[in-house]
């Protein structure tokens, strides 16, 4: 079986319990189809058996080799095209089938992908979390939908106290205050105050997780706070991030990557909401707090916008830190209870 699922982060983890599922359910090996900067967390998906590198098509060579390999590679039984673009669609329509072989496109198909599929999982209903959406499939295809979404993952058994030794004998709260969408950051002072409180209130290390372009970024916000907090920006892999967050009490995050990867294992997360929609896109799950400014704040929110319309930022600035950091400390409360409690158990 063959998964398009091009990008990104968290539209990966999304996808995932439901080739979770299928895998299980129909006993196929599994090939992702998945842009470069991705393919490392889906390599950690443990129902993946093979990773193909698919470059963006604004690298034709590269993009034209990878079709080409394609064409001439494994024969699949099953096409799933998971993004529904009409890159990922090109990119399905050209792997090859075994004959009487299925090619199925998403519920959500767009820009013309329709015309690449040879079925259509389901009727478009974007009014839902993503991840009941790409559970589409299933039922598509006649199969159960599980009641709770599993994300098989290996992750590499990391000590946060070798990366930065202040974690030391401390509770550890992750902040993830980068995304690719500037409307959707949460203002870089607010992160730095949150830092601060989280440190001096709940005696916990902050560790400021991101890309090696985010370095300087949250070296500034660490200044700001006036508090010792670890910079593991450009330290580690996405990978190694998600190992990291795993062993961590909370995350404080914007609509991201690592927000997404928190929720799949379990660690409650805060998140400051603004120009996307939680229902949508937002953690998956009981344990998370998402925080959103007052409607009369922006009456445009949520706009979906990667810029803020309006210029202003309204709707991530009317959030305040107290408010951020009363629910960073009821998460990690309940984080670390739950923790004792998993000890404990006969």
């Amino acid at each position: 079986m063959l998964v398009v699922k091009l990008s990104s982060l968290g539209d990966t983890l999304h996808a995932l319990p439901a080739v979770a599922e299928l895998r299980d359910r129909l006993g196929y090996a599994v090939d992702w189809a998945v842009q470069p900067e991705c393919a490392a967390l889906v390599g950690a998906f443990s129902c993946v058996d093979r990773v193909l590198r698919v470059p963006r098509p604004s690298r034709p060579r590269q993009w034209l080799g990878a079709i080409a390999s394609l064409r001439r590679g494994a024969e699949y039984s099953l096409v799933l095209d998971m993004q529904g673009l009409l890159k990922s669609a090109i990119v399905a329509r050209a792997a090859r089938r075994a004959p009487g072989a299925r090619l199925v496109g998403p519920s959500f198909a767009r820009e013309g992908s329709w015309l690449f599929y040879g079925e259509l999982a389901g009727r478009r209903d974007k009014n839902r979390h993503a991840i009941d959406e790409n559970f589409d499939v299933l039922r598509h295809l006649g199969l159960p939908v599980p009641q709770t979404p599993r994300f098989p993952l290996r992750l590499p058994d990391l000590d946060p106290v070798t990366i930065d030794p202040g974690c030391a004998g401390r509770t550890m709260v992750a902040v993830a205050p980068f995304s690719r969408w500037p409307s959707k950051n949460w203002p870089a002072e607010r992160f730095a105050e949150a830092i601060s409180m989280i440190t001096s209130r709940l005696g916990a290390r902050a560790l400021v997780l991101g890309g090696p372009g985010d370095r300087d970024g949250a070296q500034e916000i660490i200044r700001a706070s006036g508090v010792d907090a670890a910079n593991l920006c450009g330290k580690l892999s996405i990978v190694e991030s998600a190992a990291v967050i795993a062993r961590c009490a909370a995350l404080l995050t914007n609509d991201s990557g690592p927000m997404h990867i928190a929720a799949a294992l379990g660690v409650p997360c805060v998140a400051p909401f603004g120009p996307t929609a939680p229902g949508r896109t937002g953690p998956h799950g009981t344990i998370h707090r998402v925080l959103r400014a007052p409607q009369s704040v922006c009456r445009r929110a949520p706009c979906r916008k990667r810029i803020c319309p309006l210029g202003t930022g309204a709707c991530m600035a009317a959030i305040s830190a107290d408010e951020v950091f009363r629910e960073v400390a009821a998460a990690a409360s309940k984080s670390l209870s739950r923790e004792s409690r998993k000890e404990v158990a006969p």
